[in-house]
């Protein structure tokens, strides 16, 4: 599959959801009231992001490959 053309503001934000999720899900997180406030911020951005209006985020292959994308090594694929 062809690598999908997401805008670099929602690649960024949701680097950073993933980031502030790995630091939230530490045991007694520091800053957890903050940390969970940049989770539902980042998340606002990500899912209304205008790119999901158009036709190549029409796809929920899209919201897949997104976060294949940025997840980092977290992400394996199932062979």
């Amino acid at each position: 599959m062809d690598r999908l053309p997401f805008p670099d503001d929602l690649i960024a934000a949701h680097r950073e959801w993933h980031a502030a999720y790995r630091a939230l899900a530490v045991p007694r997180p520091r800053h957890a009231t903050e940390l969970r406030r940049r989770l539902l911020l980042l998340s606002v951005r990500i899912y209304w992001h205008p790119f999901w209006s158009t036709p190549a985020g029409w796809s929920p292959v899209a919201r897949v490959e997104l976060r294949r994308m940025t997840a980092g090594d977290r992400w394996t694929d199932a062979a």
